[in-house]
């Protein structure tokens, strides 16, 4: 046997040996590699306002998320991330000098996520999903405007 056939053998064989084990970490890992979704609010008011965010599992109703800001006006402000997981966003918007005034918003989080804006004027409360899912968008049918206390609870 000369050594160019013994070097393609053994060539041959490491590929297909390396084939089989990156097919197993991928089996092996496939499915729990879990993203991060960034969450970003801009104030555009020209008063302060306190923001409650809040994220529950969309099969257990657990809280995965519980963030809570004074956002001045101008603000910009970076919370930490979302879990690109299948899981339910509120962001609720509370008037500092009246504050039985709130509004509520609500959207789904998933795996294709890729960011959450919050945009926050004297008026409303914006809530931007972006991502590549396009058919997920944030839940306007599910928004509240109250003039009067909202129901905190789900």
């Amino acid at each position: 046997m000369n050594r160019r056939t013994v070097l393609r053998t053994a060539g041959v064989v490491a590929t297909v040996g390396l084939s089989g084990c990156v097919e197993a970490l991928q089996e092996h890992y496939e499915g729990s590699f879990q993203g991060v979704v960034p969450v970003d609010i801009y104030s555009e008011a020209d008063r302060p306002y306190d923001l409650t965010l809040e994220a529950f599992d969309l099969k257990t109703d657990r809280q995965t998320y519980d963030e809570s800001y004074t956002i001045t006006a101008g603000q910009r402000a970076t919370p930490p991330h979302l879990d690109a997981t299948e899981q339910r966003l509120r962001v609720t918007k509370i008037d500092r000098e009246q504050r039985d005034r709130q509004v509520t918003k609500r959207a789904t989080i998933t795996q294709n996520t890729s960011s959450v804006v919050i945009r926050l004027t004297d008026d409303d409360l914006l809530l931007e999903v972006e991502g590549d899912d396009e058919g997920r968008r944030p839940n306007d049918g599910d928004a509240s405007t109250n003039d009067s206390a909202t129901d905190m609870s789900e």
